[in-house]
């Protein structure tokens, strides 16, 4: 590989936005090298840098941005090209996959039209039927199951891990020298992201393309990189091979990322089996559950869920795991009252949630909160987040305005934050910062069950440590029972004592956390967990090759 030509270069860059009448640095002194075929990955937390620097790389700053030094795209810089020449290199050299397909992509334009329209931009003397043959094959080199109906498919009628192959092909349309993956893998199921990351190195070995792969996910890291960027504060603190990197780190804050990484085995429920709840009443029950999605027009009835029985009692942890469309948060939302239940039977404290009243719904969910996947957008952004933590507490009725702020205090103290921070609206924290608030919205009302779904998937591994600590802290103390939805069984090991898997809406198996990731019976739960990325390069590569071989 060293004999590779250098595909990309970065010499002392820089990054800047004017922000309050002032430059404010959000990368300094930047120098790294991409060579065809390799792999070169940055990671950090959020804020890090890591973002910033790699879309200055193609003049994706937003207005009040500047980037300084040099970048070399064969030879070119790129930093003083003309916007002519930087719109021709976008996407003909220089390719992005965004984070979040969905919200990259045109929503109201086809997948195949989106593509087609990328190749006839770099190739204007392409013609249509043959700009459609190149974006067909090219979802097929992506592995989409069905080529020409995702060509015909809108951004919404596919699947997370479909929309990011999608984008993909798209990326790749042009046989691009340098491909941007920015957080390539963020929020998908592990089987999905082992498939997409096997499908990026592929690309990678067949098209000679650099990838310069921006991530949190130090497992990622080991499974994909060359080398590796460690950024914190705009600055980079330590580089090397990726081997070099997991085993002799040598600056404390790498070594806090890697120790920071939930793995299996590692988990507080390891070799801890699930205490006995004989003769106690669950605080949630699920007999026999089913859930069907009803005929719309052409869109026929569809069963989500399917004889659905799980119970969870005062003080436990269940972890409910499953791939997209499994039936997991379809199930989180009957829960709350929130689907219809076509069969069985749903209890949360001892009360019917199937044939409840809309009059007594509202005293029922009292005992439910709910932790959502986006704390961004749960939050309302034009309300001061002391006002959020309250909200709960206004619509039951019965507070006065003096024990709602001295509730909201007590809250912010509960998730570690200062007070001070009622007063701040939801864009002026971090991630982590808000998904605490949403932990204290969800217990203001002292529930007796938690519904978290997803709460920590799009976080970096360090501030998904402390909220998952922070979370294990509080349930303890206040002793209320979880159901956590999640793909991500290393963070299912770390919190939860039983594990419910499901598949195509039904529970395959279940048990307590050691025995179903130490000992699976069920095929599904064998393919997750053999799916789960780990922290080690090596062996990351020796389960690449036996899922490639197989």
């Amino acid at each position: 590989m060293s004999a590779n030509p250098v595909v990309i270069e970065a010499q002392k860059l820089g990054v800047d936005f004017w922000v309050d009448g002032e430059w404010v640095m959000a990368a300094e002194d930047l120098s790294y090298s991409v060579r065809a075929g390799e792999v070169l990955a940055i990671v950090g937390e959020s804020g890090s840098g890591k973002s910033a620097s790699s879309m200055s790389l193609l003049g994706l700053l937003p207005a009040n941005g500047r980037a300084t030094g040099r970048v070399l795209l064969s030879g070119e810089d790129t930093l003083t090209a003309t916007p002519e020449r930087i719109r021709a290199i976008r996407g003909s050299e220089i390719a992005v996959i965004f984070q979040e397909p969905m919200t990259a992509m045109n929503p109201v334009y086809t997948i195949g039209f989106q593509i087609v329209e990328a190749l006839k931009v770099h190739s204007p003397k392409l013609s249509r039927a043959a700009a459609k043959a190149r974006a067909i094959e090219l979802l097929g080199l992506v592995e989409l199951p069905d080529p020409q109906k995702a060509f015909d498919s809108y951004p919404h009628q596919l699947s997370g891990g479909q929309r990011q192959r999608a984008m993909i092909a798209q990326s790749i349309s042009c046989d691009p020298k340098v491909l941007i993956a920015d957080e390539p893998t963020t929020a998908l199921d592990v089987t999905i992201q082992a498939e997409i990351l096997d499908l990026l190195r592929s690309l990678n070995e067949r098209l000679g393309t650099g990838i310069i792969l921006i991530t949190h996910d130090m497992g990622v890291v080991a499974d994909m990189a060359d080398h590796v960027l460690v950024m914190k504060s705009g600055r980079v603190v330590e580089s090397g091979s990726v081997i070099d990197i997991y085993k002799h780190a040598k600056v404390a804050y790498t070594q806090e990322l890697l120790a920071a990484v939930p793995h299996l085995g590692t988990g507080a429920a390891s070799g801890k089996k699930a205490a006995s709840h004989k003769g106690e009443t669950p605080v949630l029950s699920l007999k026999n559950v089913d859930i069907t999605y009803p005929k719309r027009g052409r869109v026929a009835a569809f069963r989500a869920a399917e004889d659905v029985s799980i119970d969870i009692y005062p003080g436990e942890v269940l972890g409910l795991v499953g791939e997209s469309g499994s039936g997991k948060t379809t199930i989180g939302r009957a829960v709350v009252g929130l689907l219809p239940v076509s069969r069985g039977a749903i209890t949360v404290a001892g009360q019917d949630m199937v044939n409840v009243s809309v009059k007594d719904l509202r005293e029922v969910r009292r005992q439910i909160g709910i932790v959502f996947q986006d704390p961004g957008s749960s939050l309302n952004p034009r309300w001061p987040i002391g006002q959020s933590i309250g909200e709960p507490l206004v619509l039951n009725g019965g507070h006065s305005s003096e024990q709602i702020s001295a509730r909201v205090e007590d809250l912010l103290d509960m998730v570690e934050l200062p007070r001070t921070y009622r007063n701040r609206y939801p864009h002026e924290l971090s991630g982590g910062q808000r998904q605490r608030v949403g932990i204290a919205r969800a217990l203001a009302l002292n529930p007796a069950i938690l519904v978290a779904d997803e709460p920590t998937s799009a976080l970096d591994v360090s501030v998904q440590a402390r909220v998952l600590d922070l979370l294990t802290t509080i349930q303890k103390v206040q002793k209320f029972a979880i159901l956590f939805i999640s793909h991500d069984l290393a963070v299912i090991d770390m919190l939860s004592d039983r594990i419910a898997v499901m598949h195509n809406g039904k529970i395959v198996e279940q048990g307590s956390t050691d025995q179903i990731l130490r000992n699976p019976q069920d095929p599904y739960t064998k393919r997750l967990i053999a799916a789960v990325p780990v922290p080690d390069p090596e062996e990351q590569r020796v389960r690449r090759r036996a899922r490639t071989t197989t």
